[in-house]
């Protein structure tokens, strides 16, 4: 039984341990700026066109800028990368936490802030994936993996809340002020990694770009790992239903909307805190494709529940479900890509792994306009089981075991 909790065996490693704390924390604060940001565009406009626009301030520059990030990662040296793109969301977070002091600022420059402060988390994120190899043996991996996402679901969980405390109590230049100290926390994390030099130089704008594309495309498990990952939120992802599903079924109570969001990131907990039951097994590409189905089959369940508490216990499942699929997916990519591609392949799994959701939500919506709320959950479900089972019938690789040494690089 105790081989099935989180492996914690990566925290013993003082500088991954060092560099997790500080990234729990800057999660967190991120949380907070989130809540901040959109209590205040809305307070300032009362306008959701302008809260849309906050999504569009985050999105475009992880989309637009991602892929050039991961070739510059794998270009230069990671550690002088990762603590320049830290310093950069620092100065722009402690930007946007002078306003306690200058009072607020337009809109339009709030939005600018988030869009500086996502370029920055869009170099950020890539080298953030490409140290785990350099920190830790290929047998850890998949905990230290799981550990991350356990810290990325507790700021999930319980950032908004306190965000909306503290907005309430004290107001949006606090949030703005907790979410810059983070960040010295995660400075504090990076300044303690190792120089990491790159064996190969990648080449330089598109060409580096297409190289990566490339080996992607050109790789079986990674090329199976993505599309698995865009078939389970482009087909099938439910949030931008919750609200007419909850109307039309529930009786339109707003408590229950919120238990929706809070029931898939308790199952996703639940699962990183039992998450040595799959990270310890020899085949994650197997384990990813069953927690990938595992999230269709849960939402089709929750299309047809009858009842509140069964739609929660399904929607728990599709969270618990949808963290399998995620560290296994991860874990996939870095056991297979060369240290050289890792910035690059790195920057591709963040690209899918949020625009697929903003797709999916859109989809959904599409469908359910043009059809109903339940066939666009439903048809999406059935798709996303398909797709998966596609993928498994077509990629032996992802159902074998994987050859992992216990050796530290």
């Amino acid at each position: 039984m105790k081989r099935a909790f989180i492996d914690l065996g990566p925290l013993k490693v003082l500088t991954y341990r060092r560099l997790w704390i500080g990234q729990v924390l800057s999660g967190f604060g991120g949380q907070l700026t989130f809540v901040a940001v959109m209590f205040q565009v809305w307070d300032q406009t009362a306008s959701p066109a302008w809260t849309g626009a906050v999504g569009l301030a985050q999105a475009l520059p992880l989309i637009v800028l991602g892929l050039f990030a991961g070739t510059l990662v794998d270009r230069l040296e990671r550690r002088k990368i990762y603590l320049i793109t830290t310093i950069g969301q620092l100065l722009t977070a402690t930007v946007m936490a002078s306003q306690l002091v200058t009072g607020r600022v337009p809109v339009g420059v709030l939005l600018a802030l988030v869009a500086v402060q996502s370029a920055f988390g869009a170099t950020a994120g890539p080298v953030a994936r490409t140290v785990l190899p350099q920190l830790l043996s290929r047998d850890q991996l998949a905990a230290g993996i799981a550990l991350n996402r356990i810290g990325f679901q507790g700021a999930m969980l319980l950032g908004p809340a306190l965000g909306g405390v503290i907005v309430g109590t004290w107001g949006v230049g606090v949030c703005y002020l907790v979410d810059a100290l983070s960040f010295l926390a995660a400075l504090y994390g990076v300044l303690g990694l190792p120089r990491m030099k790159i064996d190969g130089v990648a080449k330089p704008g598109l060409r580096g770009v297409w190289d990566g594309l490339t080996f992607v495309v050109a790789t079986p498990v990674i090329r199976g790992a993505l599309i698995t990952d865009l078939a389970a939120t482009v087909l099938s992802m439910p949030i931008s239903l919750f609200p007419v599903i909850n109307a039309e079924r529930f009786g339109n109570n707003p408590r229950t909307l919120g238990l929706f969001l809070t029931a898939i990131a308790v199952g996703g907990v639940a699962a990183s805190l039992f998450s040595g039951s799959f990270t310890r097994l020899p085949r994650h590409g197997l384990v990813m494709l069953c927690g990938s189905a595992g999230w269709g089959i849960a939402l089709l369940l929750f299309a047809f529940s009858p009842a509140a508490w069964l739609a929660l216990v399904c929607l728990a499942f599709a969270g618990a479900a949808d963290t399998v699929a995620v560290v296994s997916r991860s874990t996939i990519v870095q056991l297979h890509t060369p240290p050289e591609l890792l910035g690059r392949v790195s920057a591709a799994e963040q690209i899918v792994g949020q625009a697929g959701p903003d797709l999916g939500n859109l989809r959904g919506g599409v469908v359910a306009q043009l059809t109903s709320p339940v066939a666009s959950l439903a048809s999406g479900a059935l798709l996303c089981v398909a797709a998966v089972a596609a993928v498994a019938g077509t990629t032996p690789g992802l159902r074998a075991a994987e050859k992992v040494k216990a050796v530290t690089d």
